[in-house]
């Protein structure tokens, strides 16, 4: 019987050391764009500011990035260009998918963490934590810009002059080059009646009655063939933003309409 009970013990003991073992943050993997090269950071635990100028010849300045693995990096990130430009991070496999939706959706505004548009003339912030070492991809997806080879590297190492000296090797056969590889041409999207249109789950983060629009974080949205992500979109009634405020659960259908990414009905989430 003392046998019987040692063996249980030992048993039950092993069973909570392995759920423990899988318990831990080495076993949480981030979740979300750009989830590869770390996460959101927070503006209160900045580590460095790290200036990059974007212009129109296409190019970042610098275009290859050392950082200290840990480190929350505030980039403040100025447009000396005609154009629009962005900064995203992301895996180059994130980047060329998305590069390709804003060939097909060229009026798309999209708003997650890991990005952050600039109208000419103008400067923006992005705060990103770098939780893990390699050689990381940004760029920017405006319509051609990806494809004309506007493109970074952000080399992260256990220390900032082990990543000081991988800047040089992330030129050589990364996103420099493989941007230049062709993005894959657009999909033509599925139109349909405001009525038979699929709807798609969503959360409201911000309401813009100004401008007339709305941004929802969502999931796949099926008759646009697009992923999950945060966007801005255009609503087809103005009253529609009197119906939901940031925080809400939704389910709304979207179409393209005149080039822009527009809500064409809502109903609360149950």
């Amino acid at each position: 019987m003392k046998t019987i009970l040692k063996l249980a013990a030992a048993v039950l003991i092993l069973s909570s050391n392995h759920v423990l073992a899988h318990d831990g943050d080495d076993h949480k993997k981030p979740a979300g764009h750009a989830a590869e090269l770390g996460k959101p950071g927070n503006p209160a635990k900045v580590s460095r500011t790290v200036k990059v100028a974007m212009d129109d010849s296409m190019r970042f300045t610098p275009a290859t990035i050392p950082v200290k693995r840990g480190e929350t990096i505030k980039f403040v990130v100025t447009n000396n260009g005609k154009l629009k430009h962005e900064m995203v991070l992301g895996s180059i496999k994130e980047l060329k998918d998305h590069a390709a939706l804003m060939l097909k959706f060229p009026e798309m505004e999209h708003s997650d963490p890991n990005q952050v548009s600039v109208d000419s003339g103008k400067t923006g912030e992005l705060i990103w934590q770098f939780t893990k070492s390699g050689a990381f991809d940004f760029a920017c997806l405006q319509p051609g810009h990806f494809e004309a080879g506007m493109v970074g590297k952000v080399a992260v190492a256990t220390t900032l002059a082990q990543a000081e000296k991988l800047v040089p090797a992330t030129v050589s056969g990364s996103a420099l080059s493989v941007a230049a590889a062709s993005v894959s041409p657009p999909v033509e999207s599925k139109t349909a009646a405001d009525a038979t249109l699929p709807m798609t789950d969503g959360e409201v983060k911000k309401v813009d009655k100004e401008a007339g629009k709305l941004t929802i974080k969502h999931g796949p949205i099926a008759n646009l063939e697009m992923p999950p992500m945060t966007m801005v979109f255009r609503v087809k009634d103005p009253a529609m933003l009197d119906q939901v405020k940031a925080g809400d659960k939704i389910k709304f259908s979207v179409e393209k309409a005149s080039g822009a990414m527009t809500v064409t009905r809502i109903e609360s989430a149950k």
